[in-house]
């Protein structure tokens, strides 16, 4: 104001008039509300400073406005600053100025030109409102929604509070005093640049970091700056990996080789177990058949379990190698996921990478164990399992089975007829016939606790002796006989007599006793064959030698007649 009057005096001199002056003065002064102004700093006393903007009367600024960036305000007497006058004088009489509205409206002159040029500017995120947070863009307050903060969504934002950030200006209104901004913005851009030079320079076998994007059932997506991969899950790791969430989460860092890369469709193939050295590499020397191992079920199906024997080796215990006895049983039956078992390497595969493992060869073999306690000819009882048209299952110790066929219940019986004595449940005694390891086989028998009758009875007799036998039956073959007690025999038609026209099985009624001559005793189907013809060829012969031959005069009817009642006459002699 004294400046003013000064001038106004020098121009009254000049002959203009003061009133004048004074009314542009006063006019021109007015004119400065709601401007940025420069002024001087006349003092700065405890938390105010006290300026000079060439009005009639100073302002006072608070020291704090003259702070940046949570830094001490660094100003004193004599300083140059800009304040925004936002009143001519208040009650006091003083000028109303803002240092901090000085710095906004210099922020927004600086603004409007970055968002015209579509350039970025530099901002600090300091607070958080509803639906996103506040940015201070050199002393203008921006709006930075909370989908702009990141390309991803973002759960922490603290590690960004503070930190000057680059902003991509969205919208701005300076008559509102709104300003929308967009970090975002400047990351995608950013990452469009990275992702172009990554893939200039993409190349297969290339390791590189990424971060694990999203998970899926099959596998991850990486983010490996600017294009993403795929991580297969059978990548991963080379142990066995049911979901990829079992060894990666959503935002962790991970180092991965680029297995495939299509540059056209631009298809990037990841993996992390490459990166490890091959556990089956000198798997045979590892693992040779035969040896035993422990090993940990990692999964479980309907044809077997599968034993990790390491990370990134599993091998296959089918159904068949699990359990010596239990067949026909789902393999969960036998062990449950995560179970601890000893196992038997039983083939190696390293070009197809498989291992062929047996649960059941790390346990004792009862049919081993049973034939080293029970060896043929051993006799014991069991339980009778099952009845078939074949025989009897009979239950052993070492929860196994053996069978009597039916041939081998009855020493006299046809097996159809003996099998009906028994019934399931049944404690019978048994005798061991056969062991078959290989086959897993267990042959038994009932008749064989008692000597058999047929050999008893055939002790004496060979082939060729003449017997007595009982016509059992009359046959168009030829007739049934028995023998001794009760055993079977037969006679052929043709061996029903030496003269064609006798050899009729009609000749012979049941009941009627007859000699004959033994030709064969078949032990195995215990059976007689016997011949009549063959007796009476014999007899013939004998006679021919003890009474001469028709050379010698005698006919063959009286040399025949001879014999026969000689025959007689011992019968005869016999009898009395």
């Amino acid at each position: 104001m004294v400046q003013a009057i000064e001038r106004g005096a020098e121009a009254y001199d000049g002959g203009e008039s003061f009133a004048a002056l004074l009314e542009e003065s006063l006019g021109t002064s007015e004119s400065l509300e709601g401007t940025v102004v420069k002024g001087r700093v006349i003092s700065v006393d405890n938390d105010m400073v006290l300026i000079d903007v060439g009005l009639k009367s100073e302002g006072r600024v608070p020291l704090k406005e003259f702070a940046n960036g949570g830094q001490p305000a660094e100003i004193q007497s004599g300083d140059t600053v800009e304040v925004y006058l936002e009143r001519m004088e208040d009650k006091n009489g003083e000028a109303v100025l803002s240092r901090e509205k000085a710095k906004r409206e210099e922020a927004w002159t600086m603004l409007e030109k970055s968002f015209q040029s579509n350039s970025r500017v530099t901002g600090v995120i300091f607070g958080r409102v509803k639906g996103g947070f506040t940015v201070d863009l050199s002393g203008a307050v921006a709006f930075l929604p909370g989908s702009q903060v990141d390309i991803r969504p973002v759960r922490d934002i603290s590690p960004l509070l503070g930190t000057p950030q680059p902003f991509q200006i969205l919208k701005m209104d300076r008559s509102r005093g709104n300003i929308v901004v967009s970090r975002r913005a400047v990351l995608e851009e950013s990452r469009a640049e990275a992702r172009s030079e990554l893939v200039a320079n993409l190349k297969e076998g290339q390791v590189l970091q990424g971060v694990v994007k999203n998970i899926t059932d099959y596998g991850a997506f990486v983010d490996l700056g600017g294009v993403d991969g795929l991580l297969h899950v059978t990548d991963i790791a080379w142990r066995r990996i049911n979901h990829p969430s079992e060894a990666l989460q959503i935002g962790q860092t991970v180092t991965v080789q680029v297995i495939r890369f299509n540059p056209e469709t631009q298809r990037i193939s990841l993996g992390m177990k490459q990166l490890e050295a091959d556990p089956w590499e000198g798997v045979e020397a590892k693992y040779p058949v035969s040896a035993k191992f422990t090993g940990r079920v990692t999964n479980i199906t309907d044809y077997g379990a599968f034993v990790e024997l390491e990370p990134g080796i599993e091998g296959l215990v089918h159904v068949s190698e699990m359990s010596w006895t239990k067949k026909n049983i789902h393999p969960g039956k036998i062990v449950s996921t995560s179970q601890e078992v000893e196992v038997m390497v039983l083939d190696v595969d390293p070009h197809k990478r498989r291992v062929s493992l047996g649960l059941k060869q790390c346990l004792d073999n009862p049919w081993d164990s049973f034939r080293e306690k029970f060896p043929p000819g051993a006799q014991l009882s069991g339980e009778v399992k099952n009845i078939t048209e074949f025989g009897l299952f009979v239950g052993l110790p070492g929860d196994i089975d053996g069978m009597v066929h039916m041939s081998d219940i009855d020493w006299k019986r046809p097996g159809e007829e003996a099998i009906q004595d028994f019934k399931r449940g049944d404690q019978v005694e048994v005798k061991v016939l056969d062991v078959d390891v290989d086959k897993e086989r267990i042959s038994l028998g009932i008749k064989q606790l008692t000597s058999d009758p047929f050999e008893a009875a055939t002790a004496g007799l060979r082939k060729g002796d003449v017997v007595t036998a009982t016509v059992m039956a009359v046959t168009d073959n030829g007739i049934e006989v028995t023998v001794g007690d009760d055993w079977q025999g037969f006679i052929r038609k043709s061996d029903l007599s030496r003269d064609r026209g006798e050899q009729r099985p009609d000749r012979f009624a049941v009941g009627e006793k007859i000699d004959a001559k033994i030709t064969q005793i078949d032990r195995s189907n215990r059976k007689i064959t016997l011949s009549i013809k063959a007796r009476e060829v014999e007899e013939e012969k004998q006679a021919m030698a003890e009474y001469g031959s028709s050379d010698s005069g005698a006919s063959l009817g009286d040399i025949l007649g001879a014999a026969l009642k000689q025959r007689q006459q011992r019968e005869t002699d016999g009898g009395e």
